[in-house]
């Protein structure tokens, strides 16, 4: 196959975790919609059924990273080639940010009758519940390390999941989400929060707020940092001492 193929494959399964993912959360805080005030578990469940389906999409073209930080911790450990590493993370993130403008298209009447511009900007990236950047840090790397770790254990060829591998990737996401996300928003994945961020800074919503450019590099750093820790603690952990 192509690297183009690949590179497709993760522009396409990324943009479905944000259609999903984004948009569980819109329909939960825009005024007017039919889940609104479905609150946290209508929304990790969103998200994790998103991971789900995305993977089962494009897993078996790509592996369905759909994520920066799994990619390069899959390099990191020479599961792939560091050769294809720029094209699938340039493809995460347009995916991504097409996402977002899916869920705006899909909400757009919903953004004019909400006044809250913390709940707009929400939609599309996190913000921390409480602003303390080395918290915020800590939170975001534990979560994404947690996430490697999980996805290398249930992908594990010792397990053979067989076809069962994307169910429970997004039972793992919907873990992190009840158990880790309350601090964060749990964005452990630098494309699903800077795509949509640049979305929300780009479109056209009424009575929108600032992009909260200031706090992006904590959900795009602390995510790389995690997973490469994760995939070495998996590798180092398991891999090397268990026979």
């Amino acid at each position: 196959m192509s690297n183009l193929g690949l590179y497709v494959a993760e522009f396409l399964g990324t943009l479905i975790l944000i259609l999903f993912g984004d948009g569980v959360v819109a329909n939960v805080l825009l005024k007017k919609s039919k889940g609104e005030g479905g609150g946290w578990i209508v929304i990790t469940a969103g998200w994790a059924f998103g991971v789900a389906v995305a993977v089962y999409v494009t897993g078996w073209v790509s592996g369905a990273h759909l994520n920066p930080a799994v990619t390069l911790a899959m390099a990191v450990l020479g599961k792939i080639s560091w050769s294809i590493v720029p094209g699938y993370i340039i493809s995460q993130m347009f995916g991504a940010f097409c996402g977002a403008i899916l869920v705006y298209l899909s909400y757009r009447d919903h953004f004019k009758e909400t006044d809250n511009p913390d709940a707009k900007l929400g939609i599309f990236c996190t913000m921390p519940a409480i602003r303390n950047n080395l918290s915020n840090i800590i939170t975001e790397i534990i979560g994404s390390a947690i996430l490697l770790i999980g996805v290398l254990g249930i992908t594990d060829e010792h397990n053979k999941i067989g076809p069962f591998g994307a169910y429970l990737v997004g039972i793992l996401v919907f873990s992190i989400g009840l158990s880790l996300g309350g601090p964060t928003g749990y964005a452990i994945n630098p494309a699903r929060d800077l795509g949509p961020r640049i979305a929300h800074f780009l479109l056209p919503i009424p009575g929108k707020r600032d992009s909260g450019w200031s706090y992006a590099p904590i959900p795009v750093f602390a995510p790389v940092i995690g997973g490469i820790l994760g995939a070495f603690i998996y590798a180092v952990c398991l891999k090397l001492w268990v026979p």
